[in-house]
């Protein structure tokens, strides 16, 4: 059996707009064009999940309710049969912590689970820990200019992502050319 490709996601400024420690579902709007760009994806054959530090949930921010009910209103907006798994972390940082981003270990988790062939698959998010959790992992790495992407972009320590692109959709049409 042949395994198969992915591309995780980070949630938070990526599919949909940064809202610091967002606890209330009024407050998720997706990126414009994401839904149609996951469903391109989906059509390639690719899966769809998503991984997502919440350290709000460790810090005592908001709890794992408010979480989900964040969750289930970018599942409602995006098309939840767009997204084929969600993985988060609610460790704050400093905890030692192994699926924390970006340690890879929400990502190895799904590419066993879903048997998921890492070094044809990828990761993108706005922040470094994206791209070097993606690294760890073995999958190529994008960086999106949403959310905290274009200041890290310009950060002269950030190590490159092996692509840039100005959002989700950007992104996934460049996966889809490889």
């Amino acid at each position: 059996m042949s395994r198969r490709r992915a591309v995780f996601f980070d949630r938070d400024g990526t599919l949909m707009e940064e809202v610091e420690y967002c606890s209330d579902p009024a407050r998720v709007k997706v990126i414009s064009g994401v839904p149609e760009a996951l469903e391109e994806l989906k059509n390639a054959g690719f899966l769809a999940i998503i991984v997502s530090n919440q350290s709000g949930i460790g810090r005592g921010l908001f709890t794992e309710a408010q979480y989900t009910a964040v969750q289930e209103e970018l599942l409602r907006q995006i098309g939840a049969h767009r997204i084929d798994a969600s993985y988060f972390c609610p460790d704050a940082p400093g905890v030692p912590s192994l699926r924390r981003k970006p340690a890879p270990g929400m990502v190895l988790e799904a590419a066993a689970e879903f048997e998921i062939d890492l070094a044809a698959s990828f990761l993108v998010g706005d922040k470094a820990s994206d791209i070097e959790c993606g690294r760890r992992a073995g999958a190529r790495t994008i960086l999106v200019r949403t959310g905290y992407g274009a200041a890290l972009e310009r950060d002269p320590g950030f190590i490159a992502p092996d692509h840039v692109a100005n959002d989700v959709p950007e992104a996934v049409h460049w996966v889809l050319r490889r």
